[in-house]
């Protein structure tokens, strides 16, 4: 199902259908901008390129860069200096929207609250002892 959106880009409405996220005629221009950086990219000499070099080269935004590496257009296997920032902490990663030290960071952080939580049920089981009264 399609629905009326506003294009980021130029403010249009266009007929949102989840396949391209901006208007028709700024995906066509969007279109060329990766033609001239596929084919800047191409060159042996500019396959190591980084993305402020990109895009001193070939006038692309770097969102847009970002946006076609996010969607696997631009591969950091083939391109090894291009990527994205973490959403995190805003360092450049090629994977996933944490970089590697932010997810061990959230992974640790993780354990030591599993570890704060175990320690408190134990806690909790052990006082929870029954007490008996010698009443008569």
């Amino acid at each position: 199902m399609s629905e009326l959106k506003d294009c980021p880009t130029c403010g249009e409405f266009f007929n949102y259908t989840g396949i391209r996220d901006v208007c028709a005629k700024c995906s066509a221009e969007e279109e060329k901008m990766y033609e001239i950086v596929y084919r800047f990219l191409r060159k042996r000499e500019n396959r190591a390129a980084n993305i402020e070099r990109i895009v001193e080269a070939t006038g692309v935004t770097e969102t847009l860069l970002h946006k076609w590496v996010r969607k696997g257009r631009l591969q950091p296997t083939l391109f090894p200096n291009v990527g994205y920032p973490c959403d995190n902490c805003g360092k450049v990663t090629n994977t996933g929207k944490l970089c590697d030290n932010c997810k061990n960071q959230i992974t640790n952080d993780l354990k030591t609250f599993d570890a704060a939580l175990e320690f408190r049920e134990a806690i909790t089981q052990r006082d929870k002892g029954t007490y008996h009264t010698d009443r008569k």
